[in-house]
């Protein structure tokens, strides 16, 4: 969980603050076929989520701090910037927010949770150590990393501003207008579109890479999990079922079909 100039602007690490923390282990090692181990961080329990020896993903209970804010379980993407409390007053500067103080994590780095003006929520990363940005779409790790924002086009600025990202090609969904794609660099790494009505704030949701989506939507289903929508096909040739862990955190799938 580290990041060097290479990633600055990409998403380094994902991050789940649970209720229970030992169903979620076994839910998500069972669905997206992780190991756990118990990493050493001192003062609170960490769990990572492992793919070979490859750090994917990290699990911990939520802190009381975010109980006293009324999150609840959720996944949270952690994006590498040069400095996190210049990154963190530079969200403030332009109409987000900061949920949490840059703040130093011991041998690992230094963090903030913030969140942009539309209320979607993320977190700045500095490392210790350089490291590459993770596998990208490989199975294990994130292949896509999507935006339900309130106004995409103003949420788009937004983050072209504070990390570089910029457009790739725009996709007609119909009745719900555009579905924009982003780069951090030259590959793109997400979209971004405006949510339906029905879902109550902004937020970003995390499409973990698997093998095939059939065999993945029935590991969430046998697992507690609740399958929200899909499979559905993508371009691409790759499906998606975006999901509820038993928790009632959100997270999606994307597979071949097979």
């Amino acid at each position: 969980m580290s990041s060097s100039s290479s990633s600055v602007g990409r998403f380094v690490w994902y991050e789940l603050m649970t209720s229970n923390v030992e169903a979620a282990k076994a839910f998500y090692t069972k669905v997206v076929g992780w190991q756990a181990e118990d990493a050493a961080v001192t003062g609170m329990t960490y769990t990572l989520f492992k793919v070979g020896e490859v750090h994917a993903a990290g699990l911990m209970a939520l802190t009381e701090d975010a109980r006293n804010r009324g999150v609840p379980p959720c996944w949270t993407g952690y994006v590498a910037v040069d400095d996190v409390d210049a990154g963190s007053d530079q969200f403030k500067k332009h109409g987000g927010a900061v949920h949490v103080p840059p703040r130093d994590i011991p041998n690992t780095g230094r963090f903030a949770i913030v969140a942009d003006p539309q209320g979607a929520v993320l977190a700045l990363f500095k490392g210790a150590t350089p490291q590459q940005a993770p596998a990208f779409g490989t199975p294990g790790h994130v292949g896509w990393h999507e935006l339900m924002a309130a106004d995409w086009e103003k949420a788009f600025a937004f983050y072209a501003t504070m990390f570089g990202w910029q457009k790739a090609d725009a996709i007609d969904i119909g009745p719900m207008g555009k579905y924009q794609l982003f780069t951090a660099g030259e590959q793109p790494i997400g979209g971004m579109f405006n949510k339906p009505a029905k879902i109550p704030a902004p937020f970003w949701l995390y499409y973990f890479s698997i093998d095939a989506i059939d065999a993945g939507a029935e590991r969430v289903k046998s697992g507690g999990g609740t399958i929200i929508n899909g499979p559905m096909e993508v371009p691409g040739d790759m499906w998606i079922v975006q999901c509820i862990d038993p928790q009632g955190a959100m997270f999606a799938l994307v597979a071949p079909k097979k």
